[in-house]
């Protein structure tokens, strides 16, 4: 496995790829890898000849009341997990090599990226765009993979992709949980006993408005009812947002149409924010 940090050594490691007819993956990350990218990385590996994982703290997408230095530095840990795995290449480039000082430059997608996230943290997914455009030019991967739990940004990504003529397929790779339903993400290592207890508020308000949408429940204003009653039992739980939307769009929905609909949610435990869905 090689570890790459300048731009030009990647771009001449992915044109000798390419050159002997080679596809491949890209798996982007901000470091502090847990077990959904775990599964993110070996299913590109199973799909694509060449596998890069880039590890970039994108400091454009940390909102005003969300500190960087907050954001976990697992550096050895993460290359030793990219090796397991069958990563080809660790591309970990400096944030001055991604945004130089001075960097004005910026992609925006405008309708995908406004609900949900998009209003709760503004400027989130212009950032992801941006660093996610200038990947894609950089490593020329002919599929890209993100979680399901972070289904909004890879909506949004495709919309970008789409809309700019990227020759790139967006990949999403089902949620990973753990044993007690949590879903796998950087804060999990984090929690207290008692704050994880709260945490699982979301995933259980998840799975009993699956259960209803299941047995033939098609108003979004129920489903959204029965989850926030259920986190809403929980103290230290603050809801973001509750919404049932179109999983492409992320447009609302009105009525509940099987797989087209995800129910998405975003709550605070205590100063850790978190998300979560679910398709129905």
């Amino acid at each position: 496995m090689k570890i790459i940090e300048s731009v030009t050594e990647m771009i001449v490691e992915v044109a000798a790829w390419r050159a002997a007819g080679k596809t491949l993956a890209l798996v982007p990350t901000m470091g502090a890898l847990h077990a959904g990218q775990v599964a993110m990385i070996r299913t590109a590996k199973a799909r694509a000849d060449m596998v890069v994982v880039s590890i970039f703290l994108n400091p454009l997408q940390f909102g005003p009341n969300e500190r960087i230095e907050n954001y976990p530095r697992t550096p050895v840990e993460d290359l030793a997990l990219c090796e397991t795995c069958g990563a080809d290449v660790v591309f970990m480039p400096k944030p001055e090599v991604i945004l130089p000082r001075g960097h004005a430059t910026f992609v925006s997608e405008e309708a995908t990226s406004k609900p949900l996230c998009g209003a709760s943290r503004p400027g989130h997914f212009r950032a992801v765009t941006t660093v996610m455009a200038k990947l894609f030019n950089i490593v020329r991967p002919h599929a890209v993979f993100f979680g399901q739990k972070t289904a909004q940004r890879a909506a949004v990504v495709r919309r970008m992709a789409e809309e700019l003529n990227f020759s790139v397929e967006i990949v999403v790779v089902p949620t990973v949980r753990e044993a007690d339903g949590l879903a796998a993400g950087v804060p999990n290592r984090e929690f207290t006993p008692s704050q994880r207890l709260e945490a699982l508020a979301l995933s259980k308000a998840l799975k009993r408005a699956k259960e209803m949408a299941d047995s033939g429940v098609r108003s979004p204003d129920r489903l959204i009812a029965e989850a926030t009653h259920i986190m809403g039992q929980h103290r230290r739980v603050r809801v973001i947002y509750v919404a049932i939307v179109d999983s492409q769009t992320m447009e609302t929905l009105r009525e509940v149409i099987p797989g087209r609909s995800l129910l998405a949610i975003s709550a605070w435990i205590d100063e850790v924010r978190l998300i979560d869905n679910v398709e129905l």
